[in-house]
């Protein structure tokens, strides 16, 4: 009898989850490992990465706790944005990191997952684990299915990804299980400008689009 009354509790999470995220704008979800340590390549990148996004008028997003995601609310923080931080309650204890101004908790995976895809303008993935790697195929698969417009999802560091990408190449692609045109949704970088270039470049061609469209 537990099932129907954990209903108000989901609900709860997203009644909360889209009246905070509303008042944000425009952001750019980071993901990335917890595991990495602050001073490793990656998480400098995406510190980097956060700066830029704040100078070019996002919010950074973040899964709310250590490494990757600490650099990219560090980032944010440190270049006055807005820094969101969508903790998730978990077995161990994930602690917040202490960069993130606006922060929302989540039992919920599934909740947290919608506020990352509807409240972000694109997916900047650094490595990680089963986490990051959950949050980057929802994204493809929603977007390879049309249940939600396209949007930049950017894989950062291209030695991590390759390994990856030469097996869905190789083996996915090859057993037909995938088509050759949804390697389009996505795009690898190995610089923080890189980042920048690709999501100011999809918003100009979509309005241009829409523009055309507005028209005719």
């Amino acid at each position: 009898m537990e099932d129907p009354w954990r209903v108000f509790r989901i609900m709860a999470e997203f009644v909360d989850g889209f009246h905070d995220m509303s008042k944000i704008g425009r952001a750019v979800t980071i993901f990335g490992s917890s595991k990495l340590p602050v001073d490793h390549p990656m998480s400098r990148m995406a510190e980097a990465t956060a700066k830029l996004l704040v100078k070019n008028g996002y919010a950074v997003m973040t899964g709310g706790g250590p490494g990757i995601m600490e650099a990219g609310n560090k980032g944010a923080s440190s270049a006055n944005g807005e820094s969101i931080g969508l903790n998730i309650d978990l077995p161990f204890e994930q602690k917040p990191n202490p960069y993130i101004k606006t922060l929302i908790n989540f039992h919920y995976f599934f909740c947290r997952k919608v506020m990352f895809v509807k409240y972000a303008k694109a997916f900047v993935i650094f490595p990680g684990g089963f986490g990051t790697l959950d949050e980057l195929f929802e994204a493809l698969t929603l977007i390879q299915t049309k249940r939600i417009e396209k949007f930049p999802v950017i894989l950062f560091g291209s030695k991590y990804w390759n390994g990856l990408l030469d097996w869905l190449t190789q083996t996915v692609l090859k057993e037909q299980c995938i088509e050759k045109e949804d390697f389009d949704i996505f795009k690898v970088v190995d610089h923080p400008n890189d980042v920048i270039r690709l999501i100011r470049n999809f918003y100009k061609k979509r309005n241009k689009k829409h523009f055309k469209k507005k028209r005719l």
